[in-house]
């Protein structure tokens, strides 16, 4: 990944303009113009620890061609299955690329067999993109209450159903009502998932 493709990645990502991300790094706003159109493609090292924490990874074995493996944070548990209870519980960092850390926001351990079908499996991490809409058919974190589990996330006569991938386990059905009153919401989509055998 060239300084170009950081730059123009991290532009897209923040929304920040040309002049703001200057700001950020503390360089003149046509240095990062040069940067954004290839002419330059060195950085010094104060720059680069700036840029690096300002985009989130280190970005230095980027610029020198490596593969860029970043870390992402694994927050806690979620249940495949039901009657987990939400709570932060930090886990440590997960080896990740540039283009899992561009999808996803965080890593969540999962417990219980009832994604198993889709291969979720107890022990794995699932990578999680946080968001509240995801669309009918998706594989969701979703907090039922003070609950969270993964279930895949189907609309269906006004009805929302969280479905299983496992025979053994039933599916939760929520009329409109109950998806208000409860509340049942979406708190992110699972974008891919790691397992370690």
């Amino acid at each position: 990944m060239t300084l170009q493709e950081v730059i123009l990645e991290y532009k897209q990502r923040s929304g920040l303009s040309t002049s703001q991300i200057a700001l950020k790094l503390g360089v003149a706003r046509s240095t990062v113009m040069r940067w954004e159109k290839g002419e330059v493609t060195q950085i010094t090292s104060k720059v680069c620890a700036a840029l690096s924490k300002t985009v989130g990874y280190d970005v230095t074995p980027l610029l020198k061609g490596n593969d860029g493996r970043i870390k992402i944070p694994v927050v806690g548990y979620v249940k495949g299955g039901y009657d987990m209870f939400a709570e932060e519980n930090y886990l440590g960092e997960e080896d990740a690329s540039l283009a899992d850390k561009q999808l996803g926001d965080y890593y969540l351990k999962v417990e219980g067999s009832s994604m198993i079908g889709v291969g979720i499996m107890p022990g794995s991490l699932v990578l999680v993109h946080a968001t509240n809409h995801v669309e009918s058919g998706k594989i969701a974190v979703i907090m039922i209450n003070d609950e969270v589990t993964v279930k895949r996330f189907l609309l269906k006569n006004k009805m929302v159903i969280l479905e299983a991938a496992n025979p053994e386990v039933e599916n939760r059905y929520f009329t409109p009502q109950e998806v208000r009153s409860l509340p049942v919401r979406i708190i992110g989509e699972v974008i891919s998932v790691k397992t370690y055998l």
